[in-house]
C-alpha cells in the first residue's frame, strides 16, 4: 500500500507524533521520578528508624546494671529487644565484633540459621566504611530488602557489638499511587491527543491551503489559454507570498512566450502557405503566358481558321483560370478555422446525407445504431466525411482493383462517436505515413494537399482525434473519434 506523503499529511503526522512522544516522555519521567522518590523514602525511613533504635539502645546501656561489654549484651537486651521490635515494628539483630549472633528479636520454635553469622563482605564493608556504617540491598522471595549494619559503642566510643536492622521495602502504597497517577495522566493525554488531532488537522489545512491553491493553478496552466494569477491574502506568510509571486511572474513570462510562439508559428505558417500558393499559381500562369505569346506571334486576321484558333486560345485560358480559382478556394477553405456551432445532430443521418453526393456504387454505409446524437457543426461534419471519401475514391482510381469497395461505418459508446472510412485502394507507403496530415503533402498530380490537413484541423477543433492504418497496395482505413458532447 502506497501512502500519499503530501506536505499536509507530514505536518499533521509531525504534530501528532510530537504530542504522542511528549506524552510518552512525561510518563517515563513520572515513573522514574516515582522510583527515585521510593528509593529515597525507604533510605530516609530506615535511617530514622535506625536513629531511634540506637537512641533506645544507648539509653539501655547507660541504665543497665550489667557491665557494658560484649559478653553481657545478650543479658542486657534479654527482654528489652522485643520491646524495641514492638515499638519500631522492625526486627533487631545483635552480633559480636566477629559477626556471630548474640541476640535476636525474631521469635521462632525452630533454630533459624539464616541470621547466625554476618556475611564476610558485610563485615569487611563495615570495617572499611568511613562512618562505620554499611547498608546492603537484596531481594528474597520476590521481596526487596535493605539491611543496615552499624557498631554499638560504650560510653568511651569503644565498639562492643554490631547492630543489624533488616528493612522490608514495601512499595505497595507507592505503586498504587503511581498507577492512579498514570491512569489520570492517560485520561488527560487521551483528551489531549484528541484535541491535538483536531488542531493538527485544521492547522495543517490552513498552512497548506495556499500551497494547494498554487498546485491547482499550476495543474490548470495551459499554453493555449489565458491563465489566471493567484491573489494574495493579507495574512499570507512570507514564504507563500514569495512562491505566489514567483508563480504570477511565471504566468506573465509564459503568456509572453506563448504569444511570441503563436505569432512566430502563424508567421511561419502563412509564409509557407504563401510560398505554396505562389508555386501553385505559377503552374497555370506559365501555359497561359505561352498561349498568349503563341497567339500574338501567329495572329492573322485573314486566317480562315481564326475563329477556331480563338476558341482554342480561350478554352486554354479558361481552363487555367479555373485551376487558379480552385487553388484559391482550397487555400481559403483551409485558412478559415471552423466555428463551433455546437449543433445537436444525428451523425448517422448527416453521414448518409454526405454520401448522397457520390455516384460510385461501391460505397457502402453501415451503422450499429439507427440514431447517434452528438454535438458537431453540420457543415464541418459533411466536409470531414466528403474529404475522407474523396481520398478513398482517388486511392481506388490509382489502383483500379477488380472489386472496388469503400466501407463507411458509424458506431459509438456512451461518450464518443467513431466514423471509419475503409477502402481497398493503393494504400499509403511507409515513408509517406508521417506526412499524411501535412498541409502541402499530396501524391496526386493535381491539388494542394489540403484535404486531410483541413479534416485534422476540424476534428481537433472539436476535441477529437483522427488516425489511420494502411498497408501499401492493400488499402487504408481512416478513423475519426470525437466526444458526443465536447
Amino acid at each position: 500500500m502506497i501512502v500519499y506523503k503530501s506536505l499536509r499529511f507530514r505536518i499533521f503526522m509531525s504534530m501528532l507524533l510530537l504530542v504522542v512522544l511528549a506524552s510518552i516522555l512525561i510518563a517515563v519521567v513520572t515513573i522514574v521520578q516515582y522510583r527515585e522518590e521510593a528509593k529515597d523514602y525507604h533510605s530516609d525511613r530506615l535511617q530514622r528508624k535506625e536513629t531511634s533504635i540506637r537512641e533506645n539502645i544507648d539509653y539501655m546501656l547507660k541504665n543497665t546494671t550489667y557491665p557494658v561489654e560484649t559478653e553481657y549484651i545478650a543479658l542486657i537486651f534479654k527482654n528489652k529487644i522485643y520491646e524495641i521490635k514492638d515499638i519500631h515494628n522492625l526486627e533487631v539483630f545483635l552480633y559480636d565484633l566477629d559477626g556471630r549472633l548474640l541476640k535476636s528479636s525474631k521469635a521462632s520454635f525452630v533454630k533459624d540459621t539464616s541470621y547466625q553469622q554476618i556475611p564476610r563482605y558485610a563485615l569487611k564493608g563495615l570495617e572499611n566504611s568511613p562512618d562505620k556504617h554499611f547498608i546492603e540491598s537484596f531481594e528474597e522471595d520476590g521481596q526487596k530488602y535493605q539491611s543496615s549494619y552499624s557498631y554499638i559503642t560504650d560510653s568511651y566510643f569503644k565498639p562492643i557489638a554490631i547492630l543489624n536492622l533488616p528493612y522490608i521495602e514495601d512499595d505497595d502504597f507507592i505503586n498504587k499511587e503511581l498507577r492512579e497517577n498514570l491512569s489520570r495522566m492517560a485520561i488527560a493525554y487521551f483528551f489531549m491527543i484528541l484535541i491535538a488531532i483536531i488542531l493538527a488537522y485544521f492547522l495543517s489545512k490552513y498552512i497548506t491551503r495556499s500551497l494547494k491553491t498554487v498546485s491547482d493553478k499550476i495543474n490548470e496552466t495551459r499554453l493555449n489559454k489565458r491563465n489566471q494569477k493567484i491573489e494574495l491574502e493579507e495574512n499570507t506568510t512570507q514564504e507563500i507570498s514569495n512562491l505566489v509571486m514567483a508563480y504570477n511572474g511565471m504566468i506573465d513570462e509564459l503568456e509572453n512566450s506563448a504569444a511570441q510562439l503563436a505569432a512566430s508559428e502563424r508567421e511561419a505558417a502563412w509564409r509557407e502557405m504563401a510560398k505554396q500558393v505562389a508555386h501553385e499559381i505559377k503552374n497555370p500562369l506559365t501555359p497561359m503566358r505561352l498561349t498568349v505569346q503563341s497567339f500574338q506571334r501567329k495572329f492573322d486576321p485573314e486566317d480562315p481558321n481564326i475563329n477556331k484558333k480563338l476558341n482554342e486560345y480561350s478554352d486554354t485560358l479558361i481552363q487555367q483560370i479555373d485551376t487558379m480559382s480552385s487553388i484559391a478556394s482550397a487555400f481559403s477553405t483551409y485558412a478559415k478555422m471552423p466555428a463551433q456551432q455546437d449543433e445537436t445532430l444525428d451523425v448517422v443521418k448527416i453521414t448518409k446525407l454526405a454520401l448522397d453526393i457520390f455516384n460510385e456504387d461501391y460505397i457502402h454505409f453501415f451503422s450499429e445504431e439507427e440514431e447517434t446524437i452528438a454535438k458537431f457543426d453540420r457543415t464541418q461534419l459533411i466536409r470531414v466525411i466528403t474529404n475522407l471519401v474523396k481520398n478513398s475514391i482517388q486511392a481506388i482510381e490509382q489502383k483500379q482493383p477488380e472489386i472496388p469497395r469503400i466501407n463507411v461505418r458509424v458506431f459509438s459508446n456512451h461518450k464518443e462517436v467513431c466514423i471509419s472510412v475503409e477502402d481497398n485502394g493503393v494504400g499509403i507507403s511507409e515513408e509517406n505515413k508521417p506526412l499524411v496530415f501535412e498541409p502541402k503533402f499530396t501524391t496526386k498530380s493535381s491539388g494542394m494537399g489540403l484535404g486531410l490537413a483541413m479534416v485534422k484541423k476540424i476534428v481537433n477543433t472539436y476535441q477529437g482525434e483522427i488516425s489511420f492504418s494502411s498497408t501499401s497496395g492493400k488499402g487504408t482505413t481512416f478513423q475519426v473519434v470525437f466526444p458526443k458532447y465536447a
